[in-house]
């Protein structure tokens, strides 16, 4: 594939969007040139295949809005333009689907099915087609919140090593732990199953350290980050402290929730995006205890900061302010872990993810 291409999803529901946008990426200015659009009702997010030949994304159907199952389809990418060819598309047999990652091989395709809490699996075939799903797991319980009155599946990544498939469900506060019996294309309870979180805090995203020796896990309902060690041979995460995403004397309430989080490739920072306040919390890792302490927030200059993406170089940071249908590019201070405005703002309708290809 061509470098630096940039590939977008978005709600065609919430913003002036006709579906996936493809864009190039100057690696020096940080600037984004639109070169493709494809159409697709609500792409909300992305994942690449381990070649980078293929494109995956949910179609964000919601049964309770009377939309029916939500879907996942599937693209060829052009390696000399980048362009979208569509190739199939296959029902997730749940609402919301609103994650979706591959595993190390490229094999299968999990998603993850927020309005049921499900994450279904998916054999995808030598040319890209996906299989119907060979596997459904239905998360249970409940939390003390109210969003967390059932499980809500949200966030589908391997962890480090490959071998143990992560799932936050921020209906139960759990990162729920799977292994995949690759012939038979299941999901099998890790041992231990699940990692735990603080109650109410409803985790959403988690993002690990490049040592692999920890992960941050954002609370959407209560605007927390929590720290974990993680030992990836016996597969156990600890949790070691969580810290408010807000300022000192800010509280969460009603029309706050964190949405993204990341970690900067050197893995000195970390950072959380802040709906409703509107900012991005910057974090400072300890490499040693992996702990973390608060050392700012910089303003999104938008609404609604619902993904943000690092170059592959750690240099840009880009905030995709869902509500003002933009991406905002910021430069990130090696230093100190600030965001600096480069000054250039992309429009985009109802952005959602960006993914770096």
């Amino acid at each position: 594939m061509q470098p630096n291409l940039v590939y977008v999803g978005t709600y065609t529901r919430t913003g002036p969007s006709e579906g996936i946008y493809v864009f190039r990426h100057d690696p020096t200015s940080g600037t984004l040139t639109q070169l493709h659009v494809t159409p697709l009702r609500d792409p909300s997010f992305l994942a690449f295949d381990p070649s980078k030949r293929f494109l995956f994304a949910v179609v964000e159907h919601r049964v309770a809005a009377g939309e029916g199952d939500g879907a996942v389809a599937s693209y060829a990418i052009d390696q000399d333009t980048g362009a979208l060819s569509f190739l199939s598309r296959q029902t997730t047999h749940g609402g919301e689907p609103c994650h979706l990652t591959t595993d190390p091989t490229g094999s299968y395709l999990f998603v993850a099915n927020h309005e049921n809490g499900t994450v279904a699996v998916f054999p995808i075939e030598a040319d890209g087609k996906l299989q119907p799903n060979s596997d459904l797991q239905r998360h249970h319980g409940s939390g003390p919140g109210p969003s967390q009155q059932g499980p809500h599946a949200h966030f589908t990544t391997f962890d480090p090593p490959g071998q143990r498939l992560m799932v936050c469900d921020k209906g139960i506060d759990k990162v729920m732990i799977y292994r995949l019996d690759a012939e038979a294309g299941k999901l099998l309870p890790a041992d231990p199953p699940y990692g735990t979180l603080h109650s109410g805090a409803a985790p959403r995203h988690i993002a690990f350290h490049p040592s692999g020796k920890f992960a941050y896990v954002n609370g959407e309902a209560d605007m927390t980050v929590t720290a974990f060690s993680y030992d990836s041979d016996a597969g156990v995460l600890t949790e070691l402290h969580h810290l408010s995403t807000l300022p000192e004397g800010t509280t969460a309430g009603p029309g706050l929730s964190t949405a993204q989080i990341l970690v900067e490739p050197s893995g000195k920072f970390v950072y959380v995006s802040n709906r409703g306040h509107n900012t991005i919390a910057i974090f400072a890792i300890d490499q040693q205890s992996g702990r973390l302490t608060a050392v700012g927030h910089a303003s999104t200059q938008g609404q609604t900061p619902r993904n943000f993406a690092i170059d592959p170089s750690g240099t840009f940071l880009y905030a995709a302010n869902q509500n003002s249908n933009n991406i905002v590019h910021f430069r990130i201070n090696h230093e100190t872990g600030q965001l600096e405005p480069t000054g250039d703002v992309t429009p985009v309708g109802g952005p959602v993810c960006i993914r770096f290809a």
